[in-house]
Order: C-alpha cells, then sequence, then structure tokens
C-alpha cells in the first residue's frame, strides 16, 4: 500500500514540476446535484473511463464501490477540454496551466477513501485546481467547499462545474491555509498539497467526528499522507504512507530578514 501511494503521487508532483505547469451517492441530494453525465459524454469516453477504473482495481488503488462507482460517472474529459480525450483517461496528472496539474487517477481514488464518505458530510477541499477531484466529492457528499489560490483556476473550475451541474460544489478563490471559517465546521477535510504541518486553522474547523487526509512534510521526498480524525477534543492520527506532493503555498508574504 505504502509503495503504491508513492508511486502514484511520485508522478502527480514530478508531472507539475516538469510542466511548471451501483449508486454513486447514497444520499438524494448527492445524486441530485450532479448533471447526467450524457450531455457531454461520447461512448468512446465512457469505454475509455470504464477502462481506467477497472485497472485502478486490478492495481490495488480503488477498493472502495461508492468511490469507482463516482469515477465512473464523473466525465473527467470534461475538466481537461484542450487535451486529448485518451490523455484525458491516462493514470498520469494532465497539466492545466499556472504550474498546476489535474491529479492523477490513481492519487484521486486514494484521496477520496481515505476521507470514507457516506453521503451526508459537508466537506472543505483545498486546492480546486480543474475542479475534478471536487466533482467526484460532489457526488459523493451532501455539500462541497473549495478553495484555490490561483484566481484564474478557481474561475475556471467556478464555470465548469455549474456547467456540468454540480450545484453541491462551491468554489472560492483564497489561501487554503485560511480555511472557510464561514461554513465551518466540516465533516470532512482534504488538503492537494504538502504543507510542513497540518495548519491548526484547518484543524479548528473540522468537526467533532471528522476526519482530515492530509500529505505532510517538508519536501516531495519527505512527505506522509496523514488521516485524523477528531474525537471529543481529542485528535488521532493514522499514517497512510509515503507520498509525493507539490508544496502547499500560501498568499501571505514571509517576513523579511532584518
Amino acid at each position: 500500500m505504502i509503495e503504491k501511494i508513492a508511486c502514484a503521487m511520485a508522478a502527480s508532483a514530478m508531472s507539475a514540476a516538469c510542466n511548471a505547469g451501483a449508486p454513486a451517492a447514497s444520499s438524494d441530494a448527492a445524486a441530485s446535484a450532479v448533471a447526467d453525465p450524457e450531455s457531454v459524454d461520447s461512448p468512446r469516453a465512457r469505454v475509455l473511463r470504464e477502462r481506467l477504473v477497472s485497472m485502478l482495481i486490478a492495481d490495488g488503488d480503488l477498493k472502495d464501490r461508492r468511490v469507482a462507482d463516482a469515477m465512473r460517472r464523473v466525465p473527467r474529459h470534461a475538466f481537461v477540454p484542450d487535451v486529448p480525450l485518451g490523455e484525458a483517461y491516462g493514470n498520469y496528472p494532465v497539466p492545466i496551466g499556472f504550474d498546476q496539474t489535474i491529479s492523477q487517477p490513481a492519487v484521486v481514488a486514494i484521496m477520496t477513501e481515505a476521507l470514507e464518505l457516506t453521503g451526508h458530510e459537508a466537506v472543505l477541499e483545498v486546492g480546486t485546481g480543474s475542479g475534478y477531484q471536487a466533482a467526484i466529492l460532489g457526488v459523493l457528499s451532501r455539500e462541497v467547499f473549495t478553495i484555490e489560490i490561483v484566481p484564474e483556476l478557481a474561475s475556471r473550475a467556478t464555470r465548469r462545474l455549474a456547467d456540468l451541474g454540480y450545484t453541491n460544489v462551491h468554489v472560492r478563490s483564497g489561501d487554503g491555509y485560511r480555511g472557510w471559517p464561514e461554513r465551518a465546521p466540516f465533516d470532512r477535510i482534504v488538503v492537494t498539497a504538502a504543507p510542513p504541518v497540518v495548519p491548526q486553522v484547518l484543524m479548528d474547523q473540522l468537526k467533532d467526528g471528522g476526519v482530515l487526509a492530509v500529505p505532510v512534510g517538508p519536501s516531495p521526498f519527505a512527505q506522509r499522507l496523514l488521516r485524523y480524525r477528531k474525537r471529543q477534543g481529542r485528535v488521532d492520527v493514522e499514517d497512510l504512507g509515503e507520498v509525493a506532493f507539490v508544496p502547499m503555498v500560501t498568499s501571505t508574504p514571509s517576513p523579511r530578514p532584518p
């Protein structure tokens, strides 16, 4: 398990650096909040998506049936409209501009499963990117609040998610280190970039009984995927293995040396 996670997420971080650049939900609210993929889909896209999901299951990166169904349902190619269809469904990250990528499907599966969603949660995502991960979360949870530090990517994701009918996904352009206090607390929080330590603000915005999944470490070569559970004021942590993510950045300027 550790080796698979490290391999999958290292590929995502490397690509970003090189390019400097059954029912899917258990609640009616989540199911009705998304558009029918038929409106933007094609037979070939559906075949490629099914092939991708089958490969992830065979490789052991995708185990949860609901997550598999969500990945079959969400049209990944719609989030990278400028790349060839076959490339959109490769098990590797794809550049989306601004030194960012759409995450490798194996990474999306692993991070989503780590949240243990049931369909009733309010989820905070830090790092919207293309909006694909947020769409997966939107199928699997009640409501999603996602923050993107690059304004242009936030604007694109907002339009794309709205066009596809993901009405339960809300996008904000801002600094993920500050979370989304107006909507806190959250049942689940997922961070798609690696801070050197877990921001206390995010931990404070996690509801009692909630789960936070975050890659933590000072560099892509020294990071661990951690799952935190908050229970009655106590926080338990579980190490899910070695990973490699791009660093989590902030809009707050670093203090100048005296």
